[in-house]
This record gives C-alpha cells, sequence and structure tokens, in this order.
C-alpha cells in the first residue's frame, strides 16, 4: 500500500504531525511525504527513525519526498549503549545557568556538563531550545562534553525553529535538528524531565 503526505508550506511541526497520522492508518506499506525544505525533510525522518523504520529521501524538483517503509524495521537505530541511559530527559533553555550573572552563568552550565558527563546512568535526552541552542552551535564551550554525552548514546536534539530565529542551522556541530512535536514526544514519554 502506498499513502501520501503533500505537506508543502506547512510549518513546524504539521509536517511532522501529519506524517505520523499516516503512519497510524497505514498498516504496511510506503507512506511518502513531500516537503520543500530541508528542516521538514529531517524532522519526518527523525520522525520515522524514531518508531525504527527505514527511510530513504529524493530529491524531485526541488521538493523532498521522504519515503517512509512500514512494516520493515531499522535495525541498527536505538543506541548500542541504551542499559546506560536513564528515562531522564533535560531540556535546556538557555546557554547560561540561573540568573544573575551571565559570566557566571556560563561558568556553571560549563561546570554543568562537565559534571552531566561523569555522572551514570546519563539521561536518555537533552533537548536545546531557545538561546540552548547556542550550546550545540560553534563557538560553545561545551561541545566536547555534548559530543561525549551523544557518543555514549545520548541523543541531542536542537529545535530547528531556534536555530532558524538565532541564524545557527549552519553552525549546528553537535546533535541533530528537531521540531516541538518531537521535543513534546520525547518530555510526555519519559519518566522524569529537568528543565533548565
Amino acid at each position: 500500500m502506498r499513502f501520501q503526505v503533500d505537506a508543502r508550506g506547512m510549518t513546524c511541526p504539521k509536517p511532522v504531525i501529519e506524517t505520523k497520522k499516516a503512519i497510524e492508518k497505514v498498516n504496511e506499506g510506503t507512506i511518502t511525504t513531500i516537503v520543500d525544505n530541508e528542516i521538514a525533510k529531517e524532522n519526518v525522518a527523525k520522525l520515522a527513525k524514531s518508531l525504527r523504520y527505514n527511510v530513504d529521501i529524493q530529491e524531485v524538483n526541488g521538493d523532498y519526498h521522504v519515503n517512509i517503509y512500514k512494516g520493515m524495521l531499522e535495525n541498527d537505530f536505538m543506541p548500542q549503549n541504551k542499559s546506560s541511559l536513564s528515562d531522564l530527559v533535560i531540556a535546556i533553555t538557555k546557554d547560561c545557568m540561573g540568573e544573575g550573572s551571565e559570566e557566571l552563568g556560563k561558568i556553571l552550565m560549563k561546570g554543568y556538563f562537565y559534571t552531566l558527563t561523569e555522572a551514570k546512568p546519563y539521561p536518555k535526552a537533552v533537548l536545546f531550545l531557545n538561546g540552548g541552542v547556542k550550546l550545540t552551535t560553534e563557538g560553545s564551550e561545551v561541545i566536547e562534553n555534548i559530543r561525549k554525552l551523544e557518543g555514549e548514546g545520548v541523543e541531542i536534539l536542537s529545535c530547528g525553529t531556534c536555530l532558524d530565529y538565532f541564524n545557527l542551522k549552519d553552525k549546528l556541530i553537535v546533535g541533530g535538528v528537531t521540531n516541538m512535536y518531537t521535543i513534546v514526544e520525547r518530555m510526555n514519554d519519559a519518566k522524569n524531565t529537568i528543565i533548565l
């Protein structure tokens, strides 16, 4: 069975939501979502991978066709180190910690990420929103610690709308780009969520 979702012109997170609805309707077969920008392409592909379906992407006349194969699971998607992860999601909403001194806040944030790499079990995901996306992009002083977490199987996701707002989309150097649907899903699915 083939099912098509035309999500061109839709704003985040609608392409993901419409794709998820289509996936739920189809028992087995191919769902093709057509989008007209890279962020939507990445977000739809990430949704499919999070559900462990195989995905391929084709560029057709400037649009992206994201083909999701339901009924064919992607075996290599789940992190190998999953057993060392806790059912905790951390949402980072700014590039410094606390109120008062911004300089002190940056020092505290640096110390927080270093300590996070030393404390097990690791969180299963760290989400970066608003000014927090500055920590996953060029110039961040905590990149190496975030990379270490990612290497241990922690999912590192930065809000695509936030990266666009700060003109940082091309400067992302660790983790992937996500959307509000996935952010809500990760937080809802976790037993515990910390927001900084």
